[in-house]
């Protein structure tokens, strides 16, 4: 959903980080408490004043797709609604939160099912938190990163005007690191060596989404 009128979930940054330093990547330990307020206290606004407001954290759920040692990779076009992130190579599934997604995870199922053509639903694996002021996008948003596997099941980009994608090995990944979003080589910084030996992640649904 986008649009003048889209509502999105977005908490007070001064709530959000409460005794917490704000941080430049992804951090796993500590976040306890960032990650119930970031769950807890928000509200939907307006997706235009959360993008202008520095005082607002849109929580965006975010997901690094793998297939055991390749992940998957994509390009935005410039049909995306963000015009900051045309041309960019991403990793990460997922977007806005949206009234009527519930939680975060809901969000993120949501999200797979707008952006990913694919007959299951996996399971997704919490990461970390993801932080970045130093750049405009950045500071206006915070990610809840995940993991999940496909487990050799079919996967393809199902908003194909907006999107290009298909798994590749890491070191294709790695080929494109300059031109990826600052959030993608972030996640890649923190995770990107780990994927190809994380043990085997079991698919919450292995059937067919409702």
């Amino acid at each position: 959903m986008s649009g003048d009128g889209e509502l999105v979930y977005a908490v007070p940054r001064d709530l959000l980080f409460g005794d917490v330093a704000p941080w430049l990547g992804v951090k796993r330990d500590g976040v306890d408490g960032v990650l119930a307020r970031a769950r807890e206290i928000g509200d939907y606004v307006l997706r235009a004043t959360a993008e202008t407001d520095r005082s607002l954290k849109q929580i965006i759920p975010y997901l690094l797709l793998r297939d055991g040692d390749s992940i998957f990779l994509m390009k935005r076009t410039r049909a995306g609604g963000d015009a900051r992130l045309h041309d960019h190579y991403t990793i990460g599934v997922g977007g806005h939160m949206n009234p009527g997604d519930g939680d975060i995870l809901g969000g993120l199922a949501r999200e797979w099912r707008e952006e990913i053509e694919a007959d299951f639903l996996p399971e997704f694996e919490f990461v970390g938190l993801l932080n970045d002021d130093t750049v405009d996008v950045g500071v206006h948003h915070l990610g809840v990163v995940y993991l999940a596997d496909a487990s050799g099941r079919p996967v393809t980009v199902r908003e194909t005007h907006k999107l290009t994608g298909s798994f590749e090995p890491m070191e294709a990944a790695m080929a494109v690191y300059d031109r990826m979003e600052t959030w993608s080589q972030l996640v890649l910084d923190a995770i990107g060596d780990e994927t190809a030996s994380r043990p085997e992640i079991r698919p919450a649904n292995p059937g067919e989404l409702p």
